[in-house]
């Protein structure tokens, strides 16, 4: 296997990735009556909203306390206070989570500080719960700050007590349709369940008679205030082994058994989190799963022909560019690069993990954006590209069948329904990807063929 992290050219060029308080506003958009708030300047607001709205199409506020030159300057204080009262007074949320940007943070704002004044100051009035996220975009990606949003939530809402049989399960960064049909899964097994962050109403939701300011659904304060008396958590991402997360703050705190796992693309890791909910809930597979398994497992046969070694290049979050190297070495397919713009160092290692046997065929970049994919696209001579939309204009000049998954995907309809996850997730994935090669040959033959 051969990874490298660049660089000798220090400039981003389309970057892969998002910055980092978009992933906060991701997970406090998942919290039941919750709202979002920047403390820095306006456009990273609308940086945020322009993202997330494309990809969901749904509508999506997130408040800002509208740095100035003299805030800049003189601190954020003014700000911060007056955007709280108006979002308080306008929305009447359960939850605002504040997360700082890039220039806030620049300047040393001390926003835990700020906030414990603003409650003191207003000793006595019914108040939001106000946590606070450090989300500098120079840090990390989109991914750091949504993994900080996870970790601030727990550390400021959750609380102990004695265990009971209820589970806890962070599943990172994942489409509406995967938080949904995990619900699905764990409710089949008769296990209670915590699921944090839970955007699968807020974000994909059914359509209003009448606009609402705060949309229906997420994790409710009671679940999240319940979180360290559950005896387990689960987490989704083998990048996040050893790092601080939710998962390891409930562990430490108040013994919460903490499991990661890669995130369930594919069937090997799929069966890994079944193998773990057979033990948790102490219930068998039911048999719709196993029949699911089963369905996917001969699709493989029927279609091996097709795309066996075959070449594709897979990018975007890290955690789902290992389930999708994962599952594309398990039907024959061969992820000649796996790229992310994400930097947890960890990238190869967990490559290496899920594709033993490709790992001499695999080139792994970490730390990217898609300047540094197309130059190594063009000598790994790729068969597929799969990621999110900003990797389809390479494609396209290299005439490349492209298959579409993870965020952003601005450039079609449904993202928010795209199925990752599961037996099911890697069927329909399995199905756009055979797909794509059958339509790229018979797009480029001279005969038209109408039977493959």
């Amino acid at each position: 296997m051969k990874a490298t992290k660049n660089k000798s050219f220090v400039s981003t060029r389309n970057a892969c990735k998002q910055c980092s308080p978009l992933g906060a506003c991701m997970v406090f958009r998942g919290i039941e009556g919750g709202l979002p708030l920047l403390h820095g300047s306006q456009g990273c607001a609308t940086y945020v909203r322009r993202y997330i709205i494309s990809h969901f199409r749904e509508p999506m506020d997130v408040a800002s306390s509208n740095f100035s030159e003299s805030t800049a300057v003189f601190g954020g204080k003014d700000n911060l206070t007056t955007a709280l009262d108006n979002v308080i007074k306008q929305y009447h949320p359960k939850f605002i989570g504040v997360a700082t940007t890039c220039l806030s943070e620049t300047i040393g704002e001390n926003v835990p500080h700020l906030l414990r004044d603003y409650l003191r100051e207003r000793t006595g009035r019914p108040m939001p719960a106000l946590v606070h996220a450090s989300t500098p975009s120079y840090a990390g990606s989109h991914m750091e700050g949504f993994h900080a949003a996870v970790k601030a939530t727990v550390d400021t809402l959750a609380d102990g007590g004695d265990k009971i049989r209820r589970v806890n399960l962070f599943p990172g960064f994942l489409s509406p349709a995967d938080l949904r049909h995990l619900k699905e899964i764990l409710e089949d097994f008769n296990l209670p369940f915590t699921l944090f962050p839970d955007y699968s109403e807020t974000l994909d939701a059914p359509t209003w008679d009448r606009y609402r300011l705060l949309p229906d659904g997420g994790t409710t304060m009671e679940d999240l205030k319940g979180m360290g008396a559950n005896f387990a958590s689960i987490e989704f991402g083998r990048t996040l082994k050893g790092r601080p997360t939710g998962a390891e703050s409930l562990r430490t705190r108040f013994g919460v058994t903490r499991t990661t796992l890669g995130t369930p693309i594919g069937v090997d890791e799929t069966d890994l989190f079944f193998q773990l909910l057979e033990v948790l809930s102490g219930r068998p597979v039911p048999e719709k799963y196993v029949q699911e398994r089963g369905r996917l497992i001969d699709s493989f046969f029927d279609a091996h022909k097709y795309v066996f070694e075959k070449r594709a290049i897979v990018y975007g979050e890290e955690d789902l560019v290992v389930g999708l190297a994962s599952f594309l070495a398990s039907v024959g397919i061969v992820p000649v690069l796996c790229a992310s713009g994400g930097e947890s160092g960890r990238l190869e290692e967990c490559i290496r993990e899920v594709c033993p046997q490709m790992a001499s065929k695999i080139t792994v970049k970490e730390g990217v954006d898609f300047a540094d994919i197309e130059q190594e696209a063009v000598s790994a001579s790729p068969d597929l590209f799969i990621g999110n939309s900003k990797g389809y204009p390479i494609s396209r000049k290299l005439n490349v069948p492209f298959v579409r998954v993870g965020f952003p995907l601005h450039d079609s309809l449904g993202g928010q329904r795209v199925l990752h996850i599961g037996y099911q997730g890697a069927q329909g994935l399995f199905d756009s990807i055979v797909n794509a090669v059958l339509r790229h040959k018979q797009d480029v033959s001279t005969a038209g063929y109408a039977y493959m």
